[in-house]
């Protein structure tokens, strides 16, 4: 049981949940969309302008944090709070995806992993004590355990074997923050990940693991690498199936508004993806009526906003037209204005897939929404 997370409503027609987590630097009412700040910073938007879109968590990146700035900058400010001036609730992964993303420059072995800096080469080890260390340091509301994300696809017993190790890790995790607890004088929470590759009985078998262990919320990783659509699905749907109705779920790394929406559907209620900010450093801007490719001619006299449905100063304040040429010219205010745009409709998302629950109308807003989103 979370202590901090009370559910407030159930979809009477699906797994869709309304809930409120409460973390020392505000409450979050969920589903929830993070946007992700990598390396102490969502990419072309500064801090003052995610609290007037009334962002209420975001993420910071381990692997990125502790090799730049590293962990000596960050204890000489007292967290990353401090550091980059942010008042709010800040989640930090455990770096592990980046990790066993490098591939030919990392070793596994039962300690933890051995990996070269993308920076310079380097070599440094992870081990689930120090990124939980780590994590102290950067004195994030909500920690995650070092778990191995295995590729798509990937053998059964390759994965079976992977799922014993990262559960190994976890309960390393969990013993070692047990030991130590938070250093900077407020609640951080930590939460296990589930694994299991493409296969519904290790999802199953994990999960029954990290429930063994005890954590303050669960996530589903392994998801959204590159397998179809409905599989992610019928995993998220297996896995919420078992994960305790009192505690917060997080699908890590999903995804698109109809990720999103389908795997609300299916119980979740924590999301974050780079999308937003990546997309629209290349033209793309999602809105209620589809996405949008700003570097189409045919924009190139819209005089039309670029959303009007979203409340957000960018998107009510700038033509289409006028956001194209900033595009096409490689302004930096352009990638800016996309990026709080499309930062603003999945925040917007979220927050009225949270009202549709909790008014009862969820099942048949999303079938609205999407037939419009996706223009069928």
């Amino acid at each position: 049981m979370n202590k901090n997370f009370t559910l407030k409503k159930t979809d009477s027609l699906s797994k869709a949940r309304a809930g409120v987590l409460k973390t020392d630097h505000g409450e979050i009412q969920t589903p929830v969309f993070m946007p992700v700040g990598t390396q102490a910073t969502v990419k072309t938007i500064d801090q003052r302008t995610l609290v007037e879109l009334d962002a209420k968590i975001i993420l910071g990146n381990t692997y990125h944090l502790y090799l730049r700035p590293g962990n000596d900058v960050m204890k000489h400010f007292g967290g990353l709070h401090k550091f980059m001036n942010w008042d709010r609730a800040l989640l930090s992964d455990s770096g592990g995806y980046q990790v066993f993303s490098l591939k030919d420059n990392r070793r596994i072995d039962e300690g933890g992993v051995e990996f070269k800096s993308h920076i310079d080469g380097s070599k440094h080890y992870f081990s689930p004590e120090n990124v939980i260390e780590t994590q102290r340091i950067l004195g994030s509301d909500i920690m995650m355990v070092l778990d191995e994300c295995v590729p798509y696809p990937s053998e059964k017993k390759y994965t079976a074997d992977s799922l014993k190790l990262s559960l190994k890790w976890a309960k390393e995790c969990k013993d070692y923050w047990t030991e130590k607890g938070p250093m900077w004088g407020h609640n951080q929470m930590l939460f296990g990940i589930g694994q299991g590759g493409m296969f519904p009985d290790l999802r199953r078998e994990y999960i029954k693991g990290m429930l063994d262990i005890g954590f303050d919320g669960y996530a589903i990783g392994g998801l959204s690498v590159g397998e179809p659509h409905d599989v992610m699905y019928d995993l998220t749907d297996v896995s919420t199936d078992m994960l305790p109705a009192d505690q917060p779920r997080y699908l890590m790394g999903v995804g698109t508004p109809e990720n999103i929406l389908e795997c609300i559907e299916r119980g979740i209620d924590m999301f974050d993806c780079v999308m937003p900010t990546r997309n629209a450093r290349n033209g793309q801007l999602f809105t209620t009526r589809g996405k949008i490719n700003i570097r189409n001619k045919k924009y190139q006299f819209s005089d039309s906003v670029i959303d009007e449905n979203i409340d957000s100063y960018a998107s009510n304040n700038f033509s289409l037209g006028y956001l194209r040429h900033l595009i096409i010219s490689k302004e930096t205010l352009g990638i800016s204005l996309a990026s709080q745009h499309n930062i603003a409709f999945f925040l917007h998302l979220a927050r009225t897939a949270r009202e549709k629950i909790l008014s009862g109308e969820f099942t048949t807003w999303k079938k609205d929404f999407l037939e419009k989103y996706l223009n069928i």
